[in-house]
């Protein structure tokens, strides 16, 4: 991330940086704890079956289905990211999701990297220029988005320090 990257174009990239939603859990082990819980609900389901509850057998159904869904719809989201190019004339921030590709540019030399030091849960990475401000990487760890946001103030200021850097 600190080398300066040629581009195609644009002159030299000061810094490039695409951001991924974590996903602990791999289809794999997804598989393998959709498997445990259903064998749990059918044993737990049988034994109130057997006891004469045997509503509840739907409801731990239920349960299961819901499970499922929640995590098929976080790995839908797991195609988004964020892309944020730095070149000596503009910033450019792409947010992709599954539906929308939006982007975003900045000027460089106008342009605020703002974060907490140190970092808490709700602290976010915002970039403010000319009155636009834009909040990045809020899916990454607070430890993460301080080390973001630390590296982009670096690029930056090598962008603004051209001559200084081949120094």
């Amino acid at each position: 991330m600190n080398d300066v990257v040629p581009s195609a174009g644009d002159g030299p990239v000061f810094f490039r940086a695409v951001l991924y939603p974590h996903r602990s859990l791999s289809p794999r082990g997804f598989r393998r704890l959709m498997m445990c819980v259903g064998l749990f609900s059918v044993g737990i389901g049988t034994l109130f079956f057997l006891s004469g509850a045997w509503p509840i057998v739907g409801f731990m159904g239920v349960d299961v289905a819901l499970l499922y869904w929640a995590f098929k719809a976080s790995y839908r989201s797991a195609h988004d990211y964020e892309t944020v190019e730095l070149t000596a004339d503009r910033l450019i921030v792409e947010k992709v999701d599954r539906r929308h590709k939006r982007r975003w540019t900045f000027q460089p030399a106008w342009l605020r990297v703002s974060m907490e030091d140190p970092p808490r849960h709700h602290s976010q990475v915002t970039l403010s220029s000319h009155g636009k401000s834009l909040v990045v990487g809020s899916f990454l760890s607070p430890d993460e988005r301080l080390d973001f946001a630390k590296a982009l103030r670096e690029a930056l200021h090598r962008s603004r320090q051209p001559l200084l850097a081949t120094l």
